[in-house]
Order: C-alpha cells, then structure tokens, then sequence
C-alpha cells in the first residue's frame, strides 16, 4: 500500500493503480520494495528451494542478521516468501517462495543474469 500521507482519496488511489509513475500509484510501493539489493538477493536464492535462515545468510554475502530478518518480513508481507516454522526445539523455520514470488524471481533472475553477463560493459567504478 502507498504511504498514507500520499494517498488521501482510496478511489484517486484505485485510478492509479498500474500506473508505476505516478506517485499516487500503489505499486510503488512494492517497486521499492522488491528492488531492494537484498530482496532481489534473497529471491535469487530462495528461487533454487527453500532455506532456512542460517543458510540464507551464509549465502547472501555480506547481509546482516537484522537485514536479512526485515528484508524476509517485508517480502512475506507482499506475499513473495513464505515462513514456515516447526514447533521443536531448537526452532526450525524455513523460508520458501510463494507462486507469486516464483513469478519475481524469474524476472529478477533475468535482470540479474543480464547484469552479470554484461558486466564488462559497464565503467569500472560502477562495478566497484
């Protein structure tokens, strides 16, 4: 949902929906959110199956505890990731994508697969 402070009228809102480039428009609020450097990372590899927390981590290179906790709420917010955890001890939770996250990291996975493919063509200091 866009930021209330923004929307004032939900039926100006309904109007803009689909429309990404105006402000009013509530899929911003998801554009912001899933291109995020450690959304796009953790739906990269939750695309291979699911993972607990720990492995994710150990995976994404350089994301902290608490990043990666909140990046994981916010795509289970917006229905991209599902938490799965198991009554024993120690806890067991797992993460895995929702058919609607499968659908993103597809399509994040090709922009990415451009990226690293071209990745030569860009200036040096925007690689670094």
């Amino acid at each position: 949902m866009p930021d209330a402070e923004i929307v004032r009228n939900p039926v100006e809102a309904a109007m803009m929906a689909g429309n990404v480039l105006s402000e009013l428009c509530p899929s911003r609020t998801i554009l912001r959110q899933v291109t995020t450097r450690w959304s796009v990372l953790c739906l990269i590899v939750l695309n291979k199956g699911e993972m607990r927390f720990s492995d994710l981590r150990r995976t994404i290179g350089g994301v902290s505890e608490r990043m990666l906790s909140k990046t994981l709420q916010d795509l289970a917010g917006h229905g991209l990731v599902h938490r799965e955890s198991f009554p024993v001890v120690p806890p067991h939770v797992v993460y895995s994508l929702t058919p609607l996250g499968r659908e993103m990291a597809a399509r994040v996975g090709l922009l990415t697969g451009w990226i690293e493919e071209n990745i030569d063509r860009f200036p040096t200091e925007a690689a670094a």
